[in-house]
């Protein structure tokens, strides 16, 4: 499946802003399922610098520097990318158990279990907590196959948690997402990824885009789809596997990665320093995910 992604930022300002710094997360990162054939960034006002980077977790990282004064700011960035289909789904009852898995993650020393490891401590934004333990503890049978476990987890989650936008910010705790039972993506998959670290199982978070489909019979918006958050975890047997929370689902073609790691704070759209700007600025984003005809 190919697509084309278009991402519009605006940024209105109450006051001039005399110079901005900026890190833009924006371009689709190569996996293992797809692959990001070009990628172009445009910026008003235009930039004094720009530079791309490959980051800590091997996404695919922007920077620019605008130093005249604007009271407005716009980043678009269109995007091709190859998303390769999911043949058949996977039995998740076959595999490896939850208790091999955990004796294999305490005792394996192979360069992709060492650098999994890594996603087993807390970060800025989940701590692995007891609490967060006791609720996916009841998914989480020993001799159950990992990925079974995983995919219950993410059944509860998505059965027991109701999608409210007005609820949450991003820094709203996990604490106060698990007692509401409320929230939006970016919480289910914080929420999961706390879950599954609690329960010694190396978990991502994952940044990206989800094609939306319009009901039948009508229509699809320009500018109707939207940025998207799900998790990864690793399985010994498979490496990274994907699964989405908010909509009860493995990842698959629909499914485009931006970037990953360890929470939202690692893989934010766009985030910088500016000199002025005033009051909270007016955000406005508009994406488009759209197919390409004749693959």
């Amino acid at each position: 499946m190919r697509y084309r992604i278009k991402h519009i930022t605006r940024y209105n300002y109450a006051d001039r802003v005399t110079r901005c710094y900026n890190l833009a997360n924006v371009i689709p990162r190569d996996t293992a399922r797809q692959q990001c054939l070009n990628n172009r960034i445009t910026l008003s006002p235009l930039p004094s610098t720009t530079h791309k980077r490959t980051d800590y977790f091997g996404n695919k990282a922007f920077h620019f520097e605008i130093q005249k004064a604007h009271s407005e700011l716009s980043i678009t960035a269109v995007s091709e990318v190859d998303v390769a289909e999911r043949d058949m789904a996977p039995n998740l009852d076959l595999g490896i158990s939850y208790s091999e898995a955990l004796h294999y993650f305490r005792s394996a020393s192979k360069p992709d279990v060492l650098e999994a490891r890594e996603f087993l401590l807390s970060s800025p934004l989940i701590e692995a907590s007891e609490v967060l333990a006791e609720y996916a503890r009841p998914s989480f049978a020993p001799e159950r196959s990992l990925k079974s476990c995983v995919a219950d987890l993410t059944r509860r989650i998505f059965r027991e948690f109701t999608y409210d936008p007005q609820f949450s910010t991003i820094a709203t705790p996990l604490t106060d997402v698990l007692k509401h039972k409320k929230g939006v993506c970016q919480d289910f998959a914080h929420l999961q990824v706390g879950c599954l670290r609690a329960m010694g199982i190396p978990a991502k978070y994952i940044s990206g885009y989800i094609e939306t489909l319009p009901k039948p019979g009508e229509q699809k918006l320009v500018g109707a789809d939207a940025t998207h958050a799900w998790i990864a975890f690793f399985c010994p047997e498979e490496g990274w596997v994907e699964f989405d929370p908010t909509n009860d689902s493995m990842a698959g073609s629909q499914h485009i990665v931006t970037a990953f790691g360890r929470d939202y704070f690692d893989v934010t759209p766009l985030r910088g320093v500016i000199f002025g700007g005033g009051a909270t600025p007016v955000l406005s984003v508009s994406v488009d995910v759209s197919r390409v005809a004749g693959f």
